[in-house]
């Protein structure tokens, strides 16, 4: 079974920068991910879904890939190609993997203006190397969703989130308030 955990920043360009950190530590075989997507929300407030994998080019590959074998069966590999090329571009564009787009899209208008968020789908990982590796963003983020358990969850927050000065007004990230 899969966790979900997203996790808010101030800017895009941290959040972006936290889902590379991620993909690396996949390569590194700390973290195993089924889905990692940026979701941004511009000064304007249109929110926009930065995908992991781009599911209309890949799936216009592939269908390519399966056009043009069958293509060769009938002897026109070129029309076989561009007609399974449309087909598995219109299959990728229909099909959703990993994290609910229109969840994240509510996550999204959540988000103050200018702000970001990393959603993850974990199938599995060794927490404690994964936190020592992303060190570099103690204290920047703000857990705004998980499916952990509450004792994972609370580790989680106290790596990401910066505990606020007693009774001094602070910035909520995440909080949609602009």
């Amino acid at each position: 079974m899969s966790d979900l955990i997203i996790v808010a920043f101030p800017d895009e360009a941290t959040a972006f920068a936290a889902g590379e950190a991620l993909v690396l530590l996949q390569k590194k075989y700390l973290i195993e991910m089924e889905d990692v997507v940026v979701v941004t929300r511009d000064q304007d407030g249109k929110v926009k879904l930065n995908q992991s994998v781009n599911l209309v080019t890949g799936g216009a590959i592939g269908g390519g890939l399966w056009g043009t074998l069958i293509g060769l069966l009938f002897l026109n590999p070129i029309v076989g190609g561009a007609i399974g090329a449309g087909a598995g571009a219109i299959a990728g564009k229909f099909s959703d993997m990993g994290i609910d787009d229109d969840f994240l899209r509510d996550v999204g208008h959540s988000l103050d203006k200018g702000g970001a968020a990393v959603g993850v789908l974990v199938r599995k990982m060794t927490p404690d190397k994964v936190l020592a590796e992303l060190e570099q963003f103690r204290e920047k983020g703000r857990v705004i969703h998980t499916s952990l358990s509450h004792e994972a969850e609370a580790k989680l927050k106290k790596f990401l989130e910066q505990v606020p000065p007693l009774h001094m007004p602070h910035d909520q990230l995440g909080g949609g308030r602009k």
